[in-house]
């Protein structure tokens, strides 16, 4: 049997690599890294998360992409098992250990005789006599590959910014400021309720603080990136607050659900810091990407209280992504329509976030195990969140003016009749965990011939 070319070791391509040896189809694994940097990446290691360590929230019931979490763990995901046995407190969210969680995709994927990984940039798209392929390149595309599929598509790839949040020194922080608390005091995985670092704000303090944040000196973009439309859902700190004045304060430093223990009422404003890794002696700010200079991020970020002698560990960022207008270019099971031997899989095909990626890879690598053994997969049904998220990119958006897209129960099928608000995503949710259940046992099983090997995301 001829093996599969997965192309890019993050997320999507690491999931898309196991899906196929699950199903007994060998897979060459490329990585360019060591090889070649990019400039948002730090170690060489496959599955390295770069702009979080956080899949958001683990509701099943109540949030689209918790749904996602657990549709991902009946389809013997990788990543979710990875997340799994290294999360970290993070009131509802499913927060990782980053180092962990990369060790053991890693670890996994070495152990996998039918996995062959090659550290090496490819630089075009593979010919159709070497077979099929998945290309899970990423955000951060090589420039040689990212010329060739433009070249190769007739389109231009569509590009934006992703900016990335600074990490602070737990012991660092002034604890007669801050404190620990979820909104809410709602626990979540690994979590107690009291899972986020708390710096307020009053009035006076939020205003000097923004004046300084729209004060603060940028970084320069270079000629060919200054028409680069950033993603909505991942803007800088400091272009949210140009928007307006309390945008920050209904944004990632609003005070719901949070009770200054000092005084015994709600902050003006607050800025929450979410556990890094599993020691807990990193947080990183949460919703505070940024393209500051990096001086400017010390100066001003110091402004907050609880952080005046804050140590960062890791100053933002900002990074170039790529995506491909895929509702245009792609067929229902992610196969480029002008050479349908190449899938494409993850943040490439304009989802967005790390388990919409991941979920991207595992269909990808389902998709391909399918045609490798002469079987044809249909595609998961649209009330699941992975038909739901796959039908979006490859179709169900408009092509025209076409963006990523996080998964959210707007993408999915309405329900029928009448359903109070109420438990309007409740109801999405089972209709979606029960019809994945009916394709697993009609479709998936097809292929499935090796089910995950227990502990094998345990590294780290």
């Amino acid at each position: 049997m001829r093996p599969v070319r997965v192309i890019g070791g993050g997320l999507a391509g690491s999931e898309a690599a196991w899906q196929l040896a699950r199903a007994g189809v060998p897979v060459v694994l490329h990585e360019m890294r060591p090889l070649r940097r990019t400039e948002a990446h730090r170690t060489d290691r496959l599955a390295e998360l770069v702009c979080s360590n956080s899949f958001r929230s683990d509701d099943a019931t109540g949030s689209a992409v918790g749904l996602l979490h657990a549709e991902m763990r009946r389809l013997g995901s990788l990543i979710m098992a990875a997340a799994d046995r290294h999360k970290l407190p993070a009131g509802g969210a499913l927060a990782v250990d980053r180092e962990g969680f990369a060790a053991a995709v890693q670890e996994a994927l070495e152990a996998e005789p039918l996995v062959t990984i090659r550290r090496e940039a490819i630089e075009t798209l593979p010919p159709a006599g070497d077979g099929l392929a998945i290309v899970a390149t990423g955000p951060l595309t090589s420039a040689p590959l990212a010329e060739d599929i433009r070249a190769t598509t007739g389109e231009d790839a569509l590009a934006f910014f992703d900016a990335i949040a600074p990490i602070v020194h737990r012991d660092s922080i002034d604890f007669s400021k801050a404190w620990f608390q979820s909104r809410y005091d709602k626990p979540g995985p690994a979590g107690s309720g009291a899972d986020y670092i708390n710096c307020p704000l009053d009035r006076e303090t939020y205003e000097t603080f923004l004046d300084a944040l729209l004060a603060g000196e940028t970084t320069e973009f270079r000629e060919w990136e200054r028409e680069t439309p950033y993603f909505e859902g991942c803007l800088p700190i400091e272009v949210m607050a140009a928007r307006g004045r309390e945008t920050l304060r209904f944004g990632p430093m609003k005070p719901v659900g949070l009770v200054d223990p000092r005084t015994g009422e709600r902050p003006y404003a607050v800025v929450q810091l979410r556990q890094d890794n599993a020691l807990g002696t990193l947080f990183n700010m949460v919703g505070f990407q940024t393209k500051l200079r990096h001086g400017e991020q010390v100066r001003i970020f110091r402004l907050i209280p609880g952080l005046e002698r804050a140590r960062f560990a890791r100053l933002g960022g900002l990074h170039r992504n790529t995506f491909l207008n895929s509702p245009r270019l792609l067929d229902a099971r992610l196969r480029l329509r002008l050479r349908p031997h190449l899938r494409f899989a993850g943040q490439i095909t304009g989802v967005e976030g790390y388990v919409e990626s991941a979920a991207i890879g595992l269909l990808a690598g389902l998709f391909a195990a399918a045609e490798t053994r002469g079987l044809e997969l249909a595609p998961p049904p649209p009330e699941t969140a992975h038909g739901a998220l796959l039908h979006h990119v490859t179709g169900g958006a408009r092509a025209d003016g076409f963006q990523p897209m996080n998964v959210n129960f707007g993408l999915f099928p309405p329900l029928s009749g009448r359903v109070p608000k109420s438990a309007r995503k409740a109801r999405l949710a089972a209709r979606a965990l029960a019809a994945l259940d009916r394709w697993i046992a009609t479709e998936a099983r097809k292929i499935r011939v090796a089910s995950p090997v227990a502990g094998a995301a345990g590294g780290g």
